[in-house]
C-alpha cells in the first residue's frame, strides 16, 4: 500500500480545510496515519488517489447497504440528473418516497424530508417541544444526534474519539434544557424525569447505540423508554440515521417490537446523496407548518436527485426482503471469526449489520465500558488492517458497516487478515 497521493492531497487540503478535512471523523489523527483520499467507489470496495483498492466496512457510514454504486441507483440518479438538479418545488417523487417509507415504518405516519441526520433530528426536537409545550430533552451520554447546539452535549461519534465532548462555541444557554442519562442505565432515567416533573418533552435515543461503537439496548431498556415517556407525557424519539433500515425494513420498532412517537432518518433514505428525514405519529407532524405552528423548512428538502436513489435503494430493500437475513449471516459469521481471533483480549458487539470490536476484556453494554477500550490498541489493529487492503474507521468509536455487495472472497480476505493480526498480539 503507498499513500504518496494522498499525503499529497492531504497536505494541500490542511491549506483550505480546517484539519484538512470536511469532518472530524474523516480525519486519521487518533491513529496516525494519512486519510485515504477516494477516487472511486464500487460494489463493497473503495479506490484511492494511489490507486490501492480497499474492502470497505464504512460504507459511507452506514447507508451504502445495497454496496457502493448500486446499478439501480446509479441509473436512478443519472435520469434524474439529466432533468434538473433542483426545483425548490414539489414533486412527484417525494410523494414516492414518502410513502414508502411510511410504508415501510410504521411508527412513520406522516413526514418530512430534510437534507442531512443532524437537520432531522434538531426538527424533531422542536416538534415535540411544540407538541407538548414543554423544553427540556433528556439524551444519553455517548450518543451522538447531529452538531446542533443543544445536543453537543457527551455526544459520541468524532466528538468522543477527540476527547472534546462539548463544542467550543456552543452558548451554555443552548444546553440548558438538554438532560444527561446513561444509556442501559435505568434508575438515571427515572432519577431525571423525578428532578424535573412535567418539563421533559421528549426522551430522544439512538436504539442501537452506534457512535461509541455499536452498543446494544439492554433487555427491556427500549421498552422501559417507551413506558416512562408515556406515563409523564414525554415523547420518545429513536434517532434511526444509523440503524434505520438496517436493523430491520420497519427499522428498530420492527426488531425490538417498541414503537416510538417520532423517528429520525438519514442518507440511506437517500442512496448515500445528502438527505434526511423525521416523521411519526400524525397528531404531532401535523404541527409542523404550514399546518402548524412548528416552522421549519429547506430549498434542497426532498431533492430530486437525492429522492430518486432513495426510491431505488427502499425499493430495492422491499422487494428484496431476503438481503436481511443475508446481511446478518455475513456479519454474525465475521463477528465469529473476530471473537474466535481476539479471544478475551477483545469484546465484539454486534447486530444485523452492524459489528464493533472494542479492546477490553470487559462487556461493553454502556459508555463507561466503551471508554475503557484501548485505543492505542485499536491504532494498531486500524493500521494493520489498512495495510492490508481492509478499509475501517478511523475511530474505535465508529461502527463497521456490511452491505449486500460484500461477497465470500471479502469476508474471507478480512478473516484472514484478522487472524494475522492476532498472531501479532
Amino acid at each position: 500500500m503507498t499513500e504518496t497521493k494522498s499525503s499529497a492531497l492531504f497536505k494541500e487540503a490542511q491549506a483550505y480545510m480546517p484539519g484538512g478535512v470536511n469532518s472530524p471523523v474523516r480525519a486519521y489523527g487518533s491513529v496516525n496515519r494519512i486519510p485515504r483520499f477516494i477516487t472511486a467507489a464500487s460494489g463493497s470496495h473503495i479506490t484511492d488517489a494511489d490507486g490501492n483498492s480497499y474492502i470497505d466496512y464504512v460504507c459511507t457510514w452506514g447507508p451504502a447497504l445495497l454496496g457502493h454504486a448500486a446499478p439501480a441507483v446509479v441509473q436512478a440518479v443519472q435520469e434524474a440528473a439529466s432533468r434538473g438538479l433542483s426545483y425548490g418545488a414539489p414533486t412527484e417523487g417525494e410523494v414516492r418516497l414518502a410513502r414508502l417509507v411510511t410504508e415501510l415504518m410504521p411508527p412513520v405516519e406522516m413526514l418530512r424530508l430534510v437534507s442531512s441526520g443532524t437537520e432531522a433530528v434538531m426538527s424533531a426536537i422542536r416538534v415535540a417541544r411544540g407538541f407538548t409545550r414543554r423544553n427540556k430533552i433528556i439524551k444519553f451520554k455517548g450518543c451522538y444526534h447531529g452538531h446542533s447546539d443543544g445536543l453537543l452535549v457527551k455526544a459520541g461519534s468524532a466528538a468522543l474519539t477527540t476527547a472534546v465532548p462539548d463544542s467550543a462555541g456552543v452558548p451554555q444557554g443552548c444546553t440548558k434544557d438538554t438532560l444527561v442519562a446513561l444509556y442501559n442505565d435505568e434508575e438515571s432515567v427515572q432519577r431525571l424525569f423525578e428532578a424535573n416533573r412535567g418539563e421533559i418533552a421528549a426522551v430522544i435515543v439512538e436504539p442501537v447505540a452506534a457512535n461509541m461503537g455499536v452498543v446494544l439496548p439492554a433487555d427491556g431498556f427500549l421498552a422501559f423508554l417507551r413506558d416512562i415517556t408515556q406515563k409523564n407525557g414525554a415523547l420518545l424519539i429513536f434517532d434511526e440515521v444509523i440503524t434505520g433500515f438496517r436493523l430491520a425494513p420497519g427499522g428498530a420498532s420492527e426488531r425490538f417490537g417498541v414503537k416510538p412517537d417520532l423517528v429520525t432518518l438519514g442518507k440511506i433514505i437517500g442512496g448515500g446523496l445528502p438527505v434526511g428525514a423525521y416523521g411519526g405519529r400524525r397528531d404531532i407532524m401535523q404541527l409542523v407548518s404550514p399546518l402548524g405552528p412548528v416552522y421549519q423548512a429547506g430549498t434542497l428538502s426532498g431533492n430530486p436527485v437525492s429522492v430518486a436513489a432513495g426510491i431505488a435503494t427502499l425499493e430495492t430493500l422491499a422487494s428484496h426482503p431476503e438481503l436481511y437475513a443475508e446481511l446478518e449471516a455475513k456479519t454474525s459469521r465475521l463477528a465469529a471469526s473476530y471473537r474466535a481471533a481476539f479471544g478475551r483480549r477483545a469484546q465484539v458487539n454486534q447486530i444485523a449489520s452492524l459489528m464493533s470490536v472494542f479492546w477490553t476484556d470487559r462487556p461493553v453494554t454502556d459508555y463507561e465500558s466503551a471508554v475503557s477500550s484501548d485505543t492505542g490498541r485499536y491504532a494498531d489493529y486500524f493500521s494493520f488492517m489498512l495495510d492490508r487492503g481492509i478499509y475501517l474507521a478511523p475511530s474505535q468509536f465508529e461502527a463497521m458497516f456490511v452491505s449486500a455487495a460484500h461477497t465470500e472472497s471479502d469476508i474471507e480476505q478480512t478473516e484472514q487478515a484478522v487472524a494475522a493480526y492476532a498472531k501479532t498480539l
